[in-house]
């Protein structure tokens, strides 16, 4: 899942996590686009319902402008994401940068946050299957 907005930043975030998801050895089944960050829950809901989708990486880049908007932007987006993630029991990474962010620090990012979400992404499924898969022997 990738923000157009602010494309420049967000194509390459994309390579990098499909590079990174490769030699990870993931299978991607889908990569989505959408206008901006605040327009990425409805498609990773849409995406989570499928079966084949066990995580979804979302990955975008809130620049900081004239005003708060980067801020609202940012945390609706992020607290709309971690609501799907719990509800559906399926890992949601926020690879998205900001609020509060400038396009410099934007670019010095891409890498770190690209990959850091793949990663977990990648944790967090290992882990949820440890745990389902695990026998009901009453330990937390």
């Amino acid at each position: 899942m990738v923000s157009e907005f602010n494309s420049e930043v967000t194509g390459r975030m994309l390579e990098v996590a499909l590079e990174r998801a490769g030699s990870r050895g993931m299978r991607v089944v889908h990569v989505c686009r959408v206008p901006g960050a605040f327009d990425m829950p409805v498609v990773v809901d849409a995406l989570l319902r499928k079966d084949a989708v066990e995580g979804v990486a979302a990955l975008g880049a809130v620049i900081k402008g004239q005003t708060k908007h980067d801020e609202v932007i940012s945390h609706a987006t992020a607290r709309s994401l971690q609501d799907l993630s719990v509800r559906y029991g399926k890992p949601v990474s926020l690879g998205v940068t900001g609020p509060g962010m400038r396009e410099r620090q934007a670019y010095a990012r891409i890498r770190p946050v690209a990959e850091h979400a793949v990663d977990t992404v990648a944790s967090l499924h290992a882990g949820l299957e440890r745990i389902r898969g695990a026998p009901g022997d009453g330990e937390l």
